[in-house]
């Protein structure tokens, strides 16, 4: 076995040091803003730009049943970098989940994609939320407080209002 030299294990020590220094600081975000980008200019992806969200139209029909409802909102990003809604809490469910409609196919996600410079549309017929395990059946005109959790930016919490079943918004 050959001994090893302090000048060896000192220079080891340093770059294991200087390495780890390295990586923490590019797990650190710039603590503010929507999600940050590190001050590298490029999202978690690697991305050019950092991702500007924010959320519009939201409703949730009143469900039929006293059980599950579904969601539609939409979130624009007007931000250079793509994000990818991740998941969805509210007080009102147990659980809500991320559905994906192709077609006449639906089924569940675990995320929605947010392209850069662009925007997810959860309408009737497509992509959309459902929400499972009701607390109660809400009412036309109750606000129901949703949050949507993203894979890079900041959580946003909205208010919700609750419109008839047959509601449809107008483009």
């Amino acid at each position: 076995m050959t001994p090893t030299r302090p000048g060896i294990r000192k220079a080891t020590a340093a770059a294991l040091a200087l390495g780890l220094s390295a990586a923490l600081a590019a797990c650190s975000g710039d603590g503010g803003g929507n999600g940050g980008d590190g001050g590298n200019g490029r999202d978690a992806a690697g991305h050019g730009g950092v991702p500007k969200l924010s959320v519009s139209g939201a409703y949730l029909p009143r469900p039929p049943m006293t059980d599950m409802a579904a969601g539609f909102l939409t979130v624009r990003n007007t931000g250079g970098g793509a994000d990818e809604l991740t998941s969805v809490t509210t007080p009102l469910a147990a659980e809500v989940t991320l559905h994906s409609t192709e077609g006449t196919r639906m089924k569940q996600v675990g995320s929605l994609d947010v392209p850069a410079n662009g925007r997810l549309d959860l309408s009737s017929g497509g992509d959309h939320l459902m929400l499972t395990d009701l607390t109660h059946r809400p009412k036309v005109g109750e606000k129901v407080t949703f949050t949507l959790h993203f894979a890079t930016s900041d959580p946003i919490e909205i208010k919700v209002p609750v419109e008839p079943t047959t509601y449809r918004p107008k483009d």
